[in-house]
């Protein structure tokens, strides 16, 4: 892949990465925030509560495994291996990666590993 073209990938992971990396602190401050919140409430004020903290815990594993899987792009770019799939090793699209840019499969190695043909 171009110098130029890996330059952008770059950007747009490095500001995904600062994007998510704010919503990690800011769902983790919010459910400090929920934490707060159970001393004297009722059962159905415990039960909101509790539901709220259920879902951001949830939220935040996913904004985490997401900032990983942008990391793990980055990684690769600084090791030279970026844009090949890690499966078969062939060049992943151009237009998979402007569309996800930390894929690290192809479109045919992805669609198998969704099928479960692939680990």
């Amino acid at each position: 892949m171009e110098k130029k073209r890996m330059d952008v990938f770059k950007k747009q992971l490095e500001e995904r990465q600062k994007e998510l990396k704010h919503l990690v602190n800011r769902t983790e401050e919010d459910g400090r925030a929920a934490d707060s919140n159970d001393i004297a409430q009722d059962i159905v004020d415990r039960a909101s509560s509790s539901y709220q903290k259920e879902f951001l815990f949830h939220h935040s594993n996913s904004v985490r495994g997401m900032l990983q899987n942008v990391e793990n792009a980055l990684s690769r770019i600084n090791e030279g291996s970026y844009g090949e799939c890690a499966n078969c090793g062939n060049e992943i699209e151009p237009k998979r990666l402007e569309a996800v840019p930390w894929a690290r499969h192809c479109l045919k190695c992805q669609e198998q590993m969704e099928q479960g043909q692939l680990q």
